[in-house]
């Protein structure tokens, strides 16, 4: 037992030198930051990110978890899915269609950790020359293919007695869609706001369907790549952190909160009124409370059949896709549709929990 004792204090100082030395090695990469890159796009309901970065707000909440998070902007939507897609960045702000049909069909898990509005009117069909929404029938429709905007014109075309083949689509960017609106080939265009208000304010334009006929059915969210919020719990909470103060700033009436949608408003090229205008037609959870009762709800699953039919009959699952539910999409409390053997996109409540509990 004596001679355990003494070898044990005699190897106890070599020990302490060998820890010592290697911590030489191992505390640059023990102190070493995450760093994580996400990417936004000009959208009323998107702009609480980038006035969240200019304003110290996402480096706030990413010091307290240990993290670096550059948010950067893209200037094409759909690009902006694409670079995510292709890990370029770690997270995106997307739909929950774009969501399935590009990173979820391209087998990138994803996970919308952000639930953070829907549509309720800032989506919508517009026709020139026309005040009825049955009067696009054999017209071109200028809008981003295979896009939300496109499953609008399907959902609209149907409530009317219409379907795709009575229009003909023309696919356009959303960085072109204003300028060729204002041509006189153009009479009919879907589109979203801030755009969507562009349009509307061009000679003899009207506006024949709205995203407010579909309410919860184009969601606007906040997409993290699965893998890197498995290994590191901290960029949920991190970009929670930061959203739903964000939030809470922007929602109110008084100076601050004014001087932040002022902000946000000058951002994506209009005014407060502008801004507030674009906000009134989209249900904003502002609270994190009602972003989780949307998230748990039956309505979501139902709202994604839909979508995934949609995408289904227009290629966007992905090639070998034999049905809607060629791809799995999981919901809170291990309920799933689709195939539950891949499932690729996840909604999750987890992180905007923690923010309702006051748990950040």
């Amino acid at each position: 037992m004596f001679r355990c004792k003494s070898l044990r204090s005699a190897l106890m100082p070599l020990m302490a030198v060998a820890l010592a030395f290697s911590s030489l090695f191992l505390a640059p990469e023990a102190s070493a930051k995450d760093k994580y890159r996400v990417a936004w796009t000009i959208y009323v309901g998107w702009m609480p990110w980038d006035y969240a970065a200019q304003q110290g707000i996402v480096k706030k909440w990413a010091d307290k978890y240990g993290i670096e998070i550059e948010v950067v902007q893209v200037n094409d939507y759909v690009e902006s899915i694409n670079q995510y897609t292709a890990g370029a960045f770690d997270g995106c702000v997307m739909t929950n269609m774009d969501a399935l049909t590009i990173p979820a069909a391209g087998g990138v898990d994803s996970t919308a950790l952000i639930v953070g509005d829907f549509s309720n009117g800032n989506d919508g069909v517009v026709l020139k020359g026309k005040t009825a929404l049955k009067d696009i029938k054999g017209q071109k429709v200028n809008l981003v293919e295979l896009s939300v905007s496109h499953y609008l014109l399907a959902r609209a075309l149907e409530t009317v007695g219409l379907a795709e083949k009575d229009i003909k689509v023309v696919n356009t960017s959303d960085a072109d869609i204003v300028a060729a609106y204002a041509t006189p080939d153009v009479t009919a265009a879907v589109t979203w706001n801030p755009l969507l208000s562009e349009v509307r304010a061009m000679p003899k334009t009207a506006l024949v369907f709205d995203s407010s006929k579909i309410p919860g059915e184009i969601i606007d969210l906040m997409v993290v790549n699965t893998a890197k919020l498995d290994k590191n719990p901290a960029l949920g909470k991190a970009l929670a952190g930061a959203w739903y103060e964000t939030m809470a700033l922007m929602s109110k009436n008084d100076a601050a909160g004014k001087a932040a949608r002022s902000a946000m408003a000058k951002a994506s090229g209009t005014d407060l009124a502008g801004f507030d205008a674009q906000l009134a037609s989209t249900k904003m959870f502002y609270k994190p409370a009602d972003a989780v009762a949307f998230t748990t709800s039956a309505q979501l699953p139902a709202t994604m059949q839909k979508v995934a039919k949609f995408s289904f009959e227009h290629g966007l699952l992905g090639e070998g896709a034999s049905s809607e539910n060629f791809i799995g999409i999981g919901y809170p409390g291990g309920k799933t549709s689709g195939d539950k053997s891949k499932v690729k996109l996840r909604f999750t409540d987890q992180y905007m929990k923690l923010a309702a509990d006051g748990k950040l």
